[in-house]
């Protein structure tokens, strides 16, 4: 088959995927290019973002290339998409109806493709990974030799971030992590829960009493953290497995805004924490640390595996799924995890 008849071939899938008769579609499929389905996604990838710079960033591309090519679209489609401004893409009646119409069959389409366009039948191409630092260097990049091994034709691009991403709009495949909002396209994988609890280093407590409800560790010298968000010093509610509430204030003796450190800190001897139990659990198996109140804790919700919700899932992206929690299934995570 030569390349024209796979253009002609691949907007006609478009069209019976997406359900409707896309007789708008016609002109492209008559002008036999390749380059139809690049405009195709040029024009959904900026619907998504908002802009062409955005869109340019997920596609690879230069903002001038993704605005040529979506105002090529418009011209053989003889009917304006956006309405232009200096701050943002604005569809209109035209462009919602033809997003509609197109958007699921541009994803079914580059399904397909990732999942056929493999070496030697394995998946293949980049896989885009978001997640936080410490939880992506202490669980997830030391299985990155084993997939490698399984995958060989994957090339891993990996972010280690504490930004929270938008997965369709920042272009990721997948994302590691905990709180990141569930947008339309993107479902969740649960890994485990974030259970908060409260540590202290056996340097620091030596010749101290230990507290024998959360209300006592006012007491102590605490190792608080500062929200990135809202700038306020974060407070816990904990509880326990009965479901006893009480908000935890710590006295601040420091104030740090990154789970790793204030983990580190405890460590040196500086005071209390409350830090999730993946942080907490190296030094804990190791004795760096100890448990405080081994009743109480706090649920901070899940740790999830993100991914856009496609129904021809890419290959590449789907060996990491089916992989990362294979992986952490058999290394009980979820259960090491628990502060229960």
């Amino acid at each position: 088959m030569s390349n024209d008849d796979e253009a002609n071939n691949g907007l006609r899938i478009c069209n019976r995927v997406a359900g409707n008769p896309l007789n708008d579609l016609q002109p492209m499929v008559e002008n036999h290019s390749m380059e139809s389905l690049s405009h195709l996604e040029s024009f959904v990838r900026s619907a998504e973002t908002g802009s062409f710079s955005a869109a340019a960033r997920r596609l690879g591309l230069t903002p001038a290339a993704v605005s040529k090519n979506v105002a090529t679209l418009e011209a053989r489609l003889g009917v304006r998409l956006f309405q232009r401004s200096t701050r943002r893409l604005t569809l209109t009646e035209s462009g919602e109806r033809f997003l509609q119409e197109v958007r699921g069959g541009l994803e079914t389409i580059q399904g397909a493709i990732a999942n056929v366009a493999t070496a030697a039948g394995q998946p293949s191409g980049t896989l885009k990974v978001s997640m936080s630092p410490a939880f992506g260097l202490d669980y997830v990049l030391p299985l990155l030799q084993e997939f490698l091994t399984l995958h060989p034709a994957v090339l891993p691009d990996w972010q280690f971030d504490n930004r929270q991403v938008d997965l369709i709009a920042d272009g990721f495949d997948a994302a590691i992590g905990g709180g990141i909002e569930l947008t339309p396209g993107v479902v969740a994988r649960e890994l485990a829960r974030a259970h908060i609890i409260a540590v202290a280093s056996p340097a620091y407590l030596s010749g101290k009493k230990r507290p024998r409800s959360p209300a006592e560790l006012a007491s102590f010298n605490g190792i608080v953290m500062r929200s990135p968000q809202s700038g306020r010093i974060r407070s816990w509610v904990m509880r326990t497995a009965a479901g006893d509430p009480f908000t935890v204030e710590l006295k601040p003796r420091v104030v740090l805004n990154d789970p790793e450190a204030i983990c580190r800190a405890a460590v040196m001897g500086l005071g209390v924490a409350l830090v999730v139990m993946p942080h907490a659990l190296p030094y804990l198996e190791s004795g760096a640390l100890v448990r405080l109140l081994p009743d109480w804790y706090t649920d901070a919700g899940p740790i999830s595996l993100y991914f856009p919700s496609q129904k021809l899932l890419p290959a590449k992206t789907r060996a990491f799924v089916d992989f990362i929690v294979a992986r952490f299934q058999q290394q009980r995570l979820a259960k090491r995890f628990s502060a229960v």
